[in-house]
């Protein structure tokens, strides 16, 4: 968002001006909560404000609504059936809320439905796991233990949390001393913000912050790594910042950093495949078959494609339909497009 306004912004959310509500939320960087411009909390210091236009914003780049001024339910007058599916989340955070649950309280989840994607730009399952990781990843930010993170934040684990803690506690100390250990840290790019995942033996993690999967892919890794979450990087994670931005900045073609991806052998073959496709080329489902020599696996090549959890460095947006379509890709077919024209330099994507 351009912050030329800041000031005046700023300025209204000191006065708590409610002209100003639904211009801006105001997102406080020391508490990670988002604001409207008439929330009645303790005013934080404009250096540790940022100010984003939509509620979807603050949710993506890490924020979660303000328990004073509700920003997702005092902003566009919710109806009634909206109203009430927010009131039992935000009292029942551990459970989360199906469409069943919705019905049992006489709630049409279409109507839900409908109103989060005009309103917030993302659907109500989707607001409620940005909610829950938002929320874990900054008690992991203030150094809560894993198991006080994984209850505050309203799930059992990141999803593995409870896993990966009970896993721990039930090792002699020895064998806890070894535990791997996880770094996590929150990244901003061209395309939106990401989680990077890195051991000491490389990176294990690189997802946008609202792919559907990624609490799934977390307690994964975990589980497959027999590691804990710890907020923080290490030298993999800063390597990967760095090769990320000349990415993006068109000043880098191939990656160089160690990856520690757990996998069945077949799917580490699909993943070692996916990064033989040159920078700026395509291929097909079937040619990546052919390509790891099994030719009849094609519909197996793309689910393990599917299981990559290292975005970009591992390019599986390289892989498109034989009729050059752009088929499923985990952070979305935008990105895909984005990617694919990034490195083709606006090129046909024409699959070799």
């Amino acid at each position: 968002m351009n912050n030329d306004p800041f000031a005046e912004y700023y300025q209204a959310l000191l006065e708590r001006n409610s002209q100003y509500v639904g211009v801006f939320y105001a997102c406080v960087k020391t508490t990670g909560v988002f604001c409207i411009a008439t929330c009645r909390a303790r005013k934080p210091k404009a250096e540790n404000v940022e100010f984003y236009d939509s509620a979807k914003s603050a949710l993506l780049n890490g924020y979660r609504p303000c328990k004073v001024c509700r920003p997702t339910e005092h902003v566009d007058e919710p109806p009634e059936p909206v109203r009430q599916a927010l009131s039992l989340f935000r009292d029942n955070p551990n459970h989360r809320l199906s469409d069943q649950d919705l019905r049992n309280q006489g709630i049409q989840p279409a109507t839900i439905r409908r109103w989060f994607k005009r309103h917030m730009g993302l659907t109500f399952q989707a607001y409620q796991r940005m909610h829950r990781i938002n929320a874990a990843y900054s008690n992991l930010k203030k150094g809560h233990k894993v198991i006080d993170s994984a209850y505050a934040s309203g799930y059992e684990s990141l999803s593995g949390f409870q896993y990966s803690y009970k896993k721990i506690m039930n090792t002699n100390p020895q064998q806890s001393a070894q535990t791997c250990i996880i770094h996590m840290h929150r990244l901003t790019t061209p395309i939106g913000p990401m989680f990077a995942c890195a051991t000491e033996q490389g990176l294990c993690l690189l997802e946008f912050t609202d792919r559907r999967s990624l609490e799934t892919e977390l307690n994964d890794v975990q589980r497959l790594l027999k590691g804990r979450l710890v907020n923080g990087m290490n030298q993999h994670i800063k390597t990967t910042l760095e090769q990320l931005n000349a990415y993006f900045e068109g000043a880098q073609t191939v990656f160089n950093i160690p990856i520690h991806a757990p996998g069945t052998d077949f799917q580490k073959r699909v993943w070692s495949g996916l990064l033989d496709i040159p920078f700026g080329i395509t291929r097909s489902y079937k040619q990546q078959a052919e390509h790891i020599g099994d030719v009849n696996a094609v519909r197996a090549v793309a689910r393990a494609n599917g299981a990559n959890r290292i975005s970009i460095v591992i390019p599986c947006h390289r892989v498109i339909g034989a009729d050059g379509s752009l088929t499923g890709y985990g952070g979305g077919l935008a990105r895909k497009k984005w990617l694919l024209n990034h490195e083709m330099k606006d090129q046909l994507l024409n699959p070799v």
